[in-house]
């Protein structure tokens, strides 16, 4: 039973800052008042994850219990990639920026409702997308948009991590310019060499339907939805992100996308890169070619709010 499920909580903490410390006593007052079983792993720096995410995983497999992840979406991608092959129930305690994982699945991003939820939550198995041996709940990127995102980051840890932050950091990678890269795509027996300044492929129906792309619906049929932009120039490229903003990138003449099971990809064709710097939910990898997204093969059980499962037919 879900309900009942000890659980084993990474929790981002900013190095121990004032904020990080209050959400951790809001978790654990809550589940101690609730008396249910449970443990705190905080981390303090990056490096620490991955190993704080394997003691997560070692207790919910010994007691019969879940992990969850406390943190913004790059907290929750990293350690979604650690439970995915155990099959163990998954939760969220969303902390970050955008949030698109638990938004679009009901997950409230208050810390104290989120953990209330947690004590009443059922199994919702969702998919996950993989490009080559990496994991993205959200969205995997090459060309444009992994470059606006280190820009991002730097805005961020000298002007805040607000969404307006996030905005102006964006605008000014776009008016700086970019390069245009060429592109061999494989998928469905055909293949096609295209031209564009950035590859989006999305996992996140939310997220896509935010922007505009129709094709976000075939997420519940198993696929995911490739999104190209054309090249062009800064006041286009800018147009376009005004474009996203009010909801009608699908309609723009420069904009293409599509619904796939399998998508190869080589960069730099006819010479290709070995190697391509790829973004996934927000974190930087570089991850050898050609890039092959595809759906994973098993689904995540992840924790959702109980009024967000809707009833077996």
């Amino acid at each position: 039973m879900a309900e009942s499920l000890p659980l084993f909580i990474v929790v981002n903490a900013g190095s121990g800052n004032v904020e990080s410390q209050d959400r951790i006593a809001i978790i654990r007052k809550i589940l101690a008042e609730a008396g249910r079983r449970h443990e705190l792993i905080p981390v303090a720096e990056p490096r620490q994850l991955g190993a704080s995410a394997d003691r997560a995983i070692e207790l919910a497999r010994r007691h019969g219990g879940a992990v969850v992840a406390a943190g913004g979406d790059g907290t929750i991608n990293a350690i979604v990639q650690q439970v995915l092959p155990t099959e163990l129930p998954f939760g969220i305690l969303p902390q970050g920026t955008f949030n698109y994982t638990g938004r679009a699945h009901g997950i409230p991003t208050d810390i104290e409702e989120g953990t209330r939820a947690l004590l009443t939550a059922q199994l919702k198995p969702i998919q996950v997308g993989l490009v080559n041996d990496r994991v993205f709940l959200v969205n995997a990127s090459v060309g444009l948009y992994p470059d606006l995102l280190e820009d991002r980051e730097a805005f961020k840890q000298r002007f805040g991590r607000t969404r307006l932050v996030a905005l102006f950091s964006g605008l000014a990678t776009l008016l700086r310019g970019h390069r245009r890269l060429s592109i061999r795509l494989e998928r469905d027996g055909r293949q096609d060499i295209v031209r564009t300044s950035t590859l989006f492929v999305g996992n996140n129906p939310l997220q896509l339907e935010q922007v505009g792309i129709a094709e976000g619906t075939a997420l519940d049929a198993g696929k995911l939805v490739g999104i190209m932009v054309k090249p062009v120039g800064k006041l286009a490229m800018l147009g376009l992100l005004v474009r996203g903003a009010i909801g009608s990138l699908g309609d723009a003449e420069n904009v293409s996308s599509m619904a796939f099971s399998e998508l190869v990809v080589q960069v730099g064709f006819p010479y290709g890169a070995r190697r391509i710097k790829v973004a996934t939910d927000g974190e930087i990898n570089w991850l050898r070619s050609p890039l092959v997204f595809r759906p994973a093969p098993q689904l995540l059980q992840l924790l959702v709010p109980a009024d967000t499962v809707a009833p077996p037919p």
